[in-house]
């Protein structure tokens, strides 16, 4: 069939099978309901908290079609939450709008020099995305300490509470901000040339750039771009617990990005990459993480679970699997041939 065939037919069928297991342990796993003109539920938890790991994971996925990858985001996410609340903290009136306005501001500049930085080493200078991306992890969580002396950083702003745990028109705002952000890529890689250059230079760089691709300038952009949602993601975790920790803020968020876009079908190689496949890939993440800690299991132990879809739902996206389930699936019988010029026998 068509749709068995289809690259995200088995990312597809997993987030629902997590639903279903979750359905039946849980009769109201699925619904929603309105308190005090909010919406709440198991959904929403889902979307609210894997909205951090969709931007994350939206600018690995740019940066994985290039043929690179950026294991920094997890430090960028750190340290984006310790300058906008050490600024905040600091500041005469933490209330202020234009303090909470400022502070947002300089923690996203901050991400974005550290993407140019990124995309410097990777582009320019030539250093393989892995090591050159490592330099960042490492010191990263070093700088974000330096920012907040080795201290959790706490504050009290409503106006800063609003983007990780505000809502408006009931819907929580890191579910809008982080919608409006996929949108938007979806719409710049899909409805413009932006889309087929990245591919283009995942597929073939040296090609690209005889073609008279700018492919540094395109990779360079990526690895700005995922600093830049990493801080964003940054400022939610941070927003929605209203405090800088320095060390676990945003630990490990780059493993889950790379599994959400592995799962949701883009290869490692580069090229062709799917945005969509990374939108289901986090929402089998985040299903998978709420559905372990409904069931009791320690934390500790998520990672096996998680390790365990993303054996299976690779396997069965790889071209080996697909061709033996296609070899034991039955054949349509051959409808018998026809003669053309049949032989007229006279009586």
């Amino acid at each position: 069939m068509q749709l068995v065939r289809h690259r995200l037919f088995w990312p597809a069928t997993a987030l629902v099978a997590l639903l279903v297991a979750n359905t039946i342990n849980n009769p109201g796993f699925l619904s929603i309901r309105v308190q005090d003109g909010h919406l709440f539920g198991a959904l929403i938890d889902i979307m609210r908290n894997g909205a951090p790991l969709l931007l994350v994971a939206l600018g690995m996925t740019l940066v994985i079609a290039t043929r690179g990858i950026d294991l920094s985001v997890g430090a960028v996410v750190a340290i984006a939450g310790a300058v906008a609340l050490t600024f905040i903290g600091s500041s005469p009136d933490p209330e202020a709008l234009s303090t909470v306005l400022l502070g947002v501001g300089i923690a996203l500049a901050l991400s974005l020099l550290l993407g140019v930085w990124n995309g410097f080493l990777v582009s320019v200078i030539g250093i393989q995305p892995i090591i050159a991306t490592l330099v960042l992890m490492t010191a990263g969580r070093g700088i974000a300490m330096l920012i907040t002396e080795g201290q959790i950083t706490t504050i009290t702003s409503s106006g800063y509470k609003v983007i990780g745990a505000g809502y408006w028109l009931g819907l929580p705002v890191s579910i809008l901000i982080a919608g409006g952000i996929f949108a938007l890529v979806a719409l710049l890689t899909r409805r413009t040339a932006l889309g087929m250059l990245i591919e283009s230079v995942g597929i073939n760089p040296a090609a690209s750039r005889l073609a008279g691709v700018r492919s540094r300038s395109i990779v360079w952009t990526v690895y700005a771009l995922t600093a830049l949602f990493a801080g964003l993601a940054g400022l939610m975790i941070s927003s929605n617990v209203m405090a800088a920790d320095a060390n676990n803020a945003g630990l490990f968020i780059e493993l889950d990005a790379i599994l959400a876009v592995v799962i949701g079908g883009t290869s490692l190689a580069g090229g062709k990459y799917s945005l969509g496949g990374t939108l289901i890939g986090v929402f089998i993440i985040q299903t998978l993480t709420l559905t372990v800690t409904t069931l009791g299991v320690p934390p500790s132990v998520t990672p096996l679970f998680k390790a365990i879809v993303v054996i299976a739902v690779v396997l069965m996206q790889s071209p080996i699997v697909r061709e033996k389930l296609a070899a034991r699936r039955p054949r349509a019988p051959r409808p018998a041939a026809v003669d053309q010029n049949p032989v007229e026998v006279s009586a």
